[in-house]
């Protein structure tokens, strides 16, 4: 009820801005309007494919890995793990789903149908806003669990992680089903179909990225800020932390501040930016910087995986089990090659305790 309370304010200011920057707006002409609106893809799309395409390559093994490790953190009991398992579930489907614009930046025509592209659309803003809620329980579950550590228990248990992850997909899911139309998402120019990149955008369009930027962007960096900086004094002045742990948990939160202000900030910013030249809305200009954003907004299903794989200790132990197991198979195919061909060749053994290693 409150983000609901929030988006009609913010609707009913967003009217209110629109309805006074018309008076100062000028009218435009055929001409003019050839300069504000990009005319289909340009040529540019291409470097985006093979963007798009290595996000694809990377981000399914990567962050179907990722569940498993955070389904590691959930068996021992900890509500972290449950955060760190719907941000992956999230870029997973995200990332599976990328599909499809990977076809379109190919053939510059979505060819799928009005109901594929809303679908497609809803999951790309499922994806950016169930990522950004997910990185604030992470952030305020480490504030908590470092600043109070003996407050609030009940907001650091296991199943009020699953409730509050359960809430934040069902408010983003509603929000999306609710604010995307296929007149804002979908077109057909003659022959060619348009999807999600449709110009000029509608007045109602306007409102719903003004709530986008205020509670699916400023408000998540605000909060992670806001916790970041209480841990760093609180770990800072706590003598019996270890320094090792200090590094970890500032590396986690800066993972986390870098996702939210690198991946998430410059599409954002050019929405709003997009708001604010209401004369011509979709300037030519703004086209490319626009396609950017977009692709880095994509690059968090790669950003994701360093918080549990990379900087948490059971992620570390899990990628150390795995690189183990493949040194191990290279080795062991490396040495039969060398007893077939009769070649005698000096190769590492694989020891006792790098076996035990893997089937830990």
């Amino acid at each position: 009820v409150l983000i609901w309370r929030v988006h009609n304010s913010l609707s009913h200011w967003a009217m209110n801005f629109t309805a006074g920057m018309e008076n100062f707006s000028l009218t435009t002409t055929n001409d003019s309007d050839k300069l504000c609106y990009p005319a289909g893809y340009p040529e540019e799309r291409k470097p985006f494919f093979f963007l798009y395409l290595i996000i694809i390559i990377i981000g399914i093994p990567s962050n179907s890995f990722s569940l498993y490790v955070s389904w590691q953190h959930i068996r021992q009991r900890n509500e972290l793990g449950v955060y760190l398992f719907n941000l992956a579930l999230s870029d997973l489907l995200f990332t599976i789903g990328l599909s499809l614009w990977v076809d379109l930046h190919w053939r510059g025509v979505w060819l799928h149908g009005e109901a594929v592209c809303i679908l497609s659309v809803i999951l790309l803003f499922t994806n950016f806003y169930t990522s950004n809620g997910l990185l604030c329980c992470i952030a305020l579950d480490r504030y908590l669990g470092v600043v109070h550590p003996l407050k609030y228990p009940v907001l650091r248990r296991l199943n009020t992680a699953v409730v509050i992850s359960v809430a934040i997909w069902v408010l983003v899911i509603s929000f999306n089903a609710a604010t995307i139309t296929w007149i804002d998402s979908y077109d057909l120019e003659g022959r060619r179909a348009v999807c999600f990149d449709v110009y000029p955008m509608g007045d109602r369009l306007v409102q719903v990225n003004v709530t986008r930027f205020v509670l699916g962007f400023l408000f998540p960096v605000l909060l992670v800020s806001f916790c970041c900086r209480g841990i760093c004094v609180a770990v800072r002045s706590n003598r019996a932390t270890e320094e090792q742990e200090r590094r970890r948990v500032s590396r986690l939160l800066g993972v986390v501040l870098l996702t939210l202000g690198l991946c998430y900030g410059p599409i954002h910013i050019i929405m709003l930016l997009r708001d604010l030249l209401e004369h011509c809305r979709s300037p030519s200009w703004l086209f490319l910087p626009y396609k950017i954003s977009m692709a880095m907004s994509a690059l968090n299903s790669l950003a994701d995986p360093f918080l549990y794989c990379f900087i948490t200790r059971l992620g570390k132990a899990n990628v150390t089990q795995v690189v183990h197991f493949f040194q191990g198979r290279r080795e062991g195919n490396g040495q039969e090659v060398g007893v077939s061909g009769g070649v005698g060749l000096c190769k590492k053994h694989i020891s006792i305790s790098d076996m035990s290693i893997i089937h830990t």
